[in-house]
């Protein structure tokens, strides 16, 4: 077969929800089963499959007259060595986009939606028929870039974690969480259901329900009240800041409540001692199963990530 680059295109899939159901259940008769008994509708699930599918065949087939193409699982990016001239296409959600970025370093993503019917797609906004001319232009280099900013977490033992919406910093359990702050010259020693750290592009995630929430239960004591980012902020994909957010912390005789939401400006790291003695953990992006462990004598600096995501638009 002649193709026109020798580049490799890695395409990164995902599970979808009936084969999860499969796994789950042993079969396909007995999946059926539980969800029809369940009153929901099955065949939402396989007709879903059955497009999913479609669309990874029809990218493969297209990418194969282009360059070298290898289809990879998103269980397996987390350990996958990536090369410097690899062009990576993820087909699914918004999520598995988010999930892949922080493994590349500065190899561009292509984001294709698998049914542009059904979702929505910031991060993946072109469909199937999209995808042979976004690579040609991809290999002429007449296509764009948007930065992403990242968020990094180091631990003093030498573990670090990237992220590309948000970290969590807390409690696995629904426990409260127990830790100290730092940052610049502010101190203090907290309660609280955990910390998020959202980048510019988690703004419109996490970070925006956690002040949609807040907003809505002040407004719901105290008249014409609001909580919100200063406009001048600009909280934008590749906004050189972060913010915390402290999730519903708890004012003691041993714990305070002044640091619960703020800007991480770069240069200045955020840090926090952990003071939970098990159950602490780290993780980023929503994927639980992927954490770092924060117990007693575990100290995590937030700063913003050297290293940028690189969406193609």
């Amino acid at each position: 077969m002649d193709r026109i680059t020798d580049r490799r295109i890695i395409v990164v899939t995902r599970k979808t929800r009936l084969e999860s159901l499969i796994i789950q259940y042993n079969t396909f008769e007995q999946a059926k089963f539980v969800i029809e008994h369940s009153e929901s509708d099955f065949d939402y699930y396989v007709n879903e499959d059955k497009q999913y599918k479609k669309v990874i065949l029809e990218a493969i087939s297209i990418l194969e007259n282009i360059g070298l193409v290898q289809v990879l699982d998103i269980e397996y990016v987390s350990n996958f060595i990536f090369g410097k001239d690899d062009i990576i296409v993820v087909i699914g959600q918004d999520g598995l986009v988010a999930n892949t970025l922080k493994y590349l370093d500065k190899q561009p993503l292509i984001g294709i939606n698998p049914d542009v019917r059904e979702y929505e797609g910031v991060l993946v906004p072109f469909s199937i028929n999209d995808l042979s001319k976004i690579i040609m232009d991809l290999l002429r280099e007449q296509r764009k870039f948007k930065e992403i900013t990242l968020a990094r977490a180091d631990l003093n033992d030498g573990q670090s974690l990237l992220a590309v919406n948000d970290l969590f910093i807390g409690q696995k359990t629904h426990v409260s969480a127990r830790y100290i702050l730092e940052y610049k010259s502010q101190c203090e020693r907290q309660s609280s259901s955990g910390i998020i750290v959202s980048t510019g592009l988690g703004s419109t995630g996490w970070f925006k329900s956690i002040l949609e929430g807040a907003s809505k239960i002040v407004n719901g004591c105290v008249n014409n009240t609001s909580i919100s980012v200063k406009k001048d902020d600009k909280f934008t994909w590749n906004s050189e800041f972060l913010y915390y957010t402290v999730r519903e912390p708890y004012p003691s005789k041993t714990t305070q409540s002044n640091m619960v939401f703020g800007k991480i400006s770069k240069g200045n790291s955020f840090k926090i001692k952990s003071l939970m003695s098990e159950n602490g953990v780290i993780f980023s992006d929503g994927v639980e199963n992927d954490f770092l462990n924060f117990n007693s004598g575990s100290e995590v600096t937030i700063s913003i990530a050297d290293k940028k995501g690189l969406l193609v638009i």
